[in-house]
């Protein structure tokens, strides 16, 4: 009998907002005050860099209050995240800021995992002549979660993120992987999977480049308008065909926006949008991939609320492993008060990945020990990172920085 096993992508989140050189426990430091920023360069494309006249210090230090990043600057580089608070020490900041970015790095295992048993099920199929155990493959869906790897990439291949690049090209390869896998079965009509070999190229090569500085301004603008146009059509699409046959099935939702985004661009390039309209719409790319991948537990739940049977095919292993990898980035997003990831991480950890064990446990497909386990290692981690990233701030609640965090003061 045919084999098939259909794992739904892992959502995959993380971004830093400043620039670091081949050491990274050399290079993230906390920012003294003798440190100065660079003028910042308006226009898309434009790199920000921050300069230092010193690279030592000793003692704890009053930070300058500088400009916290908005919702609508997320896509913008911008130096880490300072508060008007006293630093209990130099060297703690430093080490907690190391040790976030190495657990948004390690955040890579988990996703991986994720994805290697589809990959090696669906290469024993094609080796022993299983095609049709392709076909159960999701190609279409699949291809939705590509567009928004390729949107996250775009957006820390600007942010210079090295770990959020690695997350993201992982999900690309891995995904386009079993494009490959499905066109050799002819489960994917060839001239879909030519038209993502090029997609899936231009997109790798652009922002690597771009990661680089070897390209040119106005062609990664151009690419960054058609992710734009790209996430903006799927994502209405996607939402209104998960509660098909409930409402009828139409092609209208994906249209209008369509039309909608490409106006947009178009006005923003054409200078008739005002400075804050110009800067929604180009945060529209990393928005929108955000909210594609927050939208899949809201898809995974109202399936199980249709077909509660249909619960004990999801994997419990699968969902620990989305809710690790996305829980391992929140103490990053938190750390840089940076709202937008931290939004879609927590939420694809705790609505994801857990909401479905939680589900799993409801209907007994799991057990109990394997529950609280579950339960208490995510409150405990969620726990600690707040504790933590209060103590290396000099705050004494950990509500200060989710204040921070979410209201940008």
């Amino acid at each position: 009998m045919a084999k098939c096993l259909v794992v739904p992508h892992s959502y995959s989140y993380s971004y830093c907002c400043y620039r670091r050189n081949s050491s990274s426990t050399r290079n993230r430091k906390a920012p003294p005050q003798q440190h100065q920023l660079n003028s910042l360069a308006a226009g898309a494309g434009t790199l920000f860099s921050v300069t230092t006249s010193s690279n030592s210090y000793s003692t704890p230090l009053n930070l300058q209050r500088r400009r916290i990043l908005s919702a609508l600057e997320s896509d913008v580089p911008h130096p880490l995240h300072q508060g008007s608070a006293k630093l209990k020490s130099s060297e703690s900041f430093e080490q907690w800021d190391s040790w976030t970015a190495k657990f948004s790095g390690a955040s890579n295992i988990p996703f991986l995992l994720l994805q290697m048993p589809q990959i090696i099920l669906n290469a024993q199929n094609l080796m022993a002549g299983n095609k049709a155990a392709l076909l159960a493959v999701p190609w279409l869906g699949m291809f939705t979660g590509l567009l928004g790897n390729l949107s996250l990439l775009s957006y820390f291949a600007k942010k210079r993120e090295k770990e959020a690049i690695v997350v993201q090209t992982l999900g690309v390869v891995s995904l386009y992987t079993v494009f490959a896998q499905l066109s050799l079965a002819e489960a994917m009509p060839l001239p879909y999977f030519v038209i993502t070999s090029i997609v899936v190229a231009t997109g790798l090569i652009l922002n690597f480049l771009n990661y680089f500085n070897f390209l040119n301004p106005g062609v990664w603008l151009f690419w960054e308008d058609f992710i734009t146009v790209g996430g903006l059509s799927v994502l209405p699409q996607i939402m209104w065909s998960t509660f098909v046959p409930y409402i009828p099935s139409s092609i209208v939702p994906g249209a209008l926006a369509f039309v909608l985004a490409v106006a947009a661009v178009i006005m923003a390039r054409m200078g008739k949008l005002s400075s804050e309209g110009t800067k929604f719409v180009r945060s529209i790319s990393g928005w929108t991939a955000t909210l594609l991948f927050m939208w899949m537990p809201v898809s995974q739940m109202w399936t199980n609320f249709l077909n509660p049977d249909n619960i004990k095919g999801l994997s419990a292993v699968s969902m620990l492993l989305a809710m690790i990898g996305n829980g391992l980035m929140i103490p990053r997003a938190l750390f840089i008060r940076d709202f937008m990831w931290f939004t879609g991480s927590s939420w694809a950890s705790f609505f994801y990945g857990y909401g479905n064990i939680v589900a799993l446990y409801w209907f007994n497909s799991i057990s109990k020990e394997f529950f609280l386990a579950a339960t208490a290692g995510l409150f405990l981690w969620i726990g600690m990172a707040l504790w933590r990233d209060a103590v290396v701030y000099g705050y004494s609640s950990p509500l200060t920085s989710l204040k921070e965090l979410v209201s940008g003061s």
